[in-house]
C-alpha cells in the first residue's frame, strides 16, 4: 500500500489509459481494502491517469460525495447492493452524475444481466465481473462472455468493462464480444513486461471493437 502511487505512476508511464482502483468493504464482499482517503492521496501525488472506481460496497450511496472530492473520475457501484430498487438505483446514478463522476453499474457472475438493461442508458458504462468479486488471482469465467454480447448487441454505444482473470490468453475472447474497457491485474503485473502485454491488450480492443 506504500508504494500504490508509485506504481499508479508506473502503469500510466507503461501505457495505462485508466486505473481500476476495488474499493472493498469487508461487507458486500469478504475482503478489505481502501476509501476515499487513499484515491484522495493518489490523486493528489498523480497529475494524469483516469481514476476508475469499482466499488464493492453494501451502501454505495454513502460514499459518493467522498470519493468526489477525493478526486474518482468513474464510481462505478454493484446492483446488487441496492437490491435492484429501480427507485434507488435511479436515484443513485442521479447522484453521481450531480457531483461530475462517470457513471457504471457492475454486476456479479450470478446475476442476470438483463438486471441492468433498464438503466443502460443512463449511465457511461457497464462492468461485468468474469470473477466473484473480493479477491484477486482467479481463473477466468468464460460463461459471462454471452453477457457481454448481449449488453453489444442492444447498446452499441456503451462502455463495457470485464474484470476478472483477463490475461494475453483470453483477451479476444473478451473484446470480439464487444468488451473495450478491460481491467487487468494479474494479467498485467504478472507479465515480464507489463508495457507489453497493456499494448498487446489495447491492440485487441482496437482491432475487434473498432469495427462496431
Amino acid at each position: 500500500m506504500s508504494r500504490m502511487t508509485d506504481e499508479c505512476r508506473r502503469m500510466v508511464s507503461e501505457g495505462a489509459d485508466w486505473l481500476h482502483l476495488d474499493v472493498m468493504d469487508g461487507h458486500f464482499v469478504p475482503n478489505l481494502t481502501f476509501g476515499a482517503p487513499v484515491i484522495e492521496c493518489v490523486r493528489k501525488n498523480l497529475s494524469v491517469g483516469y481514476l476508475d472506481c469499482h466499488l464493492m460496497v453494501s451502501n454505495p450511496d454513502q460514499w459518493v460525495d467522498d470519493f468526489a472530492k477525493a478526486g474518482a473520475n468513474m464510481f462505478t457501484f454493484h446492483i446488487e447492493a441496492l437490491n435492484f430498487d429501480d427507485a434507488k438505483i435511479k436515484a443513485l446514478v442521479q447522484r453521481i452524475k450531480d457531483q461530475g463522476m462517470a457513471v457504471g453499474i457492475a454486476v456479479k457472475p450470478k446475476t442476470a444481466i438483463e438486471t441492468i438493461f433498464p438503466y443502460v442508458e443512463l449511465i457511461d458504462l457497464v462492468l461485468i465481473m468474469t470473477v466473484e468479486p473480493g479477491f484477486g488471482g482467479q481463473s477466468f469465467m468464460g460463461d459471462m462472455i454471452p453477457k457481454v454480447k448481449a449488453v453489444r448487441e442492444k447498446f452499441p454505444a456503451v462502455n463495457i468493462e470485464v474484470d476478472g482473470g483477463i490475461n494475453l490468453k483470453n483477451i479476444d475472447v473478451c473484446t470480439e464480444a464487444g468488451a473495450n474497457v478491460i481491467v487487468s491485474g494479474s494479467g498485467v503485473f504478472g507479465h515480464p513486461s507489463p508495457k507489453e502485454a497493456i499494448s498487446l491488450m489495447r491492440d485487441s480492443v482496437s482491432k475487434y471493437c473498432n469495427k462496431m
